[in-house]
């Protein structure tokens, strides 16, 4: 059965939008909580668009799942990775002019500074993870970095419109990720994922945790977040295929 991480991301998105004090991430960690998330995942962008260095303080002291912070190969942010100590650490692409990340991490052509900034991480205790697309050959070149984690972006399969396409997106994560778990990776996956798209990719062979957030709390703002929350999970768990 696959875990539910869940991103707060989008409550400080809210928040920021009028650079209010409400809605808090933190309140909302112990809300997703209570609805059954198996974790909670923030992403302290380098511009601070939604997640602020106080969240990230205040949930490594308050959080009792398993923090996961997503984060750019920054020497910045991984000083606060260091500093806060998270759970996990997950390693993303980040562009400054991008609504949400677009894709994976090109672990082939940037493998030096990815494997420096997870020495870094890996030698304070902290799981490093990568987000990449799903790619038998990124997924390889993740095992020869020593890397024990990988998040397969699932967003061309949530923008898959035809049975075709979704099948062909399906048959890539399941390929992927037989991979990854065949090479010992802890294999997680996340991004688009929706009540009406994740119980696909949840019964996938071997995945470990999903991360969805958007579509959790867009549904939080009409049914409440601990709801949303649990309604989620319910359609997480369920056997594998």
């Amino acid at each position: 059965m696959a875990l539910l991480g869940v991103n707060i991301d989008h409550v400080a998105t809210i928040r920021q939008a009028r650079r209010a004090s409400e809605p808090d991430p933190v309140q909302a960690a112990v809300l997703a909580e209570l609805g059954g998330a198996d974790s909670i995942t923030i992403h302290l962008r380098e511009d601070r668009r939604h997640i602020q260095d106080r969240d990230v303080r205040i949930l490594r002291e308050t959080v009792r799942l398993r923090l996961n912070l997503e984060m750019a190969v920054s020497d910045e942010i991984t000083r606060i990775a260091l500093q806060t100590l998270p759970e996990q650490a997950t390693l993303v692409p980040e562009r400054r002019e991008e609504v949400t990340t677009e894709g994976g991490l090109d672990v082939i052509t940037h493998a030096q500074r990815i494997s420096q900034c997870a020495a870094q991480l890996t030698g304070a205790g902290i799981l490093v993870s990568l987000f990449i697309d799903p790619d038998v050959e990124q997924v390889r070149k993740t095992v020869e970095l020593n890397i024990p984690a990988v998040e397969l972006h699932t967003g061309a399969w949530a923008e898959a419109r035809t049975p075709a396409a979704r099948a062909a997106e399906l048959d890539r994560l399941r390929e992927a990720g037989l991979y990854a778990v065949s090479q010992g990776l802890i294999l997680n996956m996340g991004h688009g994922l929706t009540y009406d798209n994740v119980r696909p990719v949840a019964r996938l062979h071997g995945v470990h945790e999903l991360n969805i957030g958007h579509s959790i709390i867009s549904r939080a703002v009409l049914v409440g977040l601990e709801r949303a929350v649990r309604e989620m999970k319910q359609l997480v768990a369920g056997p594998t295929l």
